[in-house]
């Protein structure tokens, strides 16, 4: 039924395949600063809760769980490694120190709600815990805040793939022009992560590197 319908059962499909293990180490790579986008996992998760295939209460526990392990990593990243590590390999995943920068000024402004806040902003959520654990945030509200956030969250995006699949019969009449935002979208995507990786380059030879 077209390009859109493809993407959707192949997503599906690792997902399912993945089971719930799945969810979790997608999710814990999201709360890192690894580039796998929440928004491209959920709502698919979502879309198996309508098939009968997941569970809410499943979705919701592994996908906060894998969050947790993830922002935890990150956490002591920043504990015992801080602002080098995001300088000698955020290039690679298309982050860089400016991104840390607007990301420990947000946590300086708002303290520990960042942590809760931060799940729902791009890139920022990919960061926060590198600076809550370089400025040794104590480690139980920086648990709570993150699994509140990331609970939030989740179950948003789960709850917007399940009302698409309920509503995909709909959702597919239009699947022409929904092909065509996608694509539109993926060739966007590419031209903005090869223009990051070529701008990286540049500036390592630039720097001597």
């Amino acid at each position: 039924m077209g390009l859109t319908h493809w993407i959707t059962e192949q997503a599906t499909a690792l997902i399912n395949w993945g089971g719930y293990g799945g969810v979790a180490f997608l999710m814990a790579l999201e709360s890192m600063i690894a580039p796998v986008p929440s928004e491209a996992v959920m709502p698919f998760a979502g879309f198996l809760i309508f098939e009968q295939k997941f569970t809410w209460e499943g979705v919701i526990f592994f996908s906060t769980l894998g969050s947790l392990i993830g922002s935890l990593l990150s956490y002591y990243m920043g504990y015992f490694g801080g602002r080098p590590l995001v300088e000698r390999w955020g290039k690679y995943l298309l982050l860089n120190v400016h991104h840390l920068e607007l990301t420990e000024q947000f946590f300086s402004r708002y303290g520990w709600m960042t942590i809760f806040i931060s799940r729902f902003i791009p890139v920022v959520r990919h960061l926060i815990s590198i600076p809550a654990g370089a400025g040794k945030m104590p480690l139980l509200p920086f648990c709570i805040y993150t699994v509140l956030g990331a609970m939030g969250w989740n179950a948003i995006l789960t709850y917007v793939g399940f009302i698409m699949r309920e509503n995909w019969q709909h959702i597919m009449k239009y699947h022409t022009l929904i092909d065509g935002v996608v694509v539109l979208c993926l060739l966007t995507g590419f031209g903005y992560v090869f223009y990051k990786l070529y701008s990286a380059q540049k500036r390592s030879k630039s720097n001597g590197l």
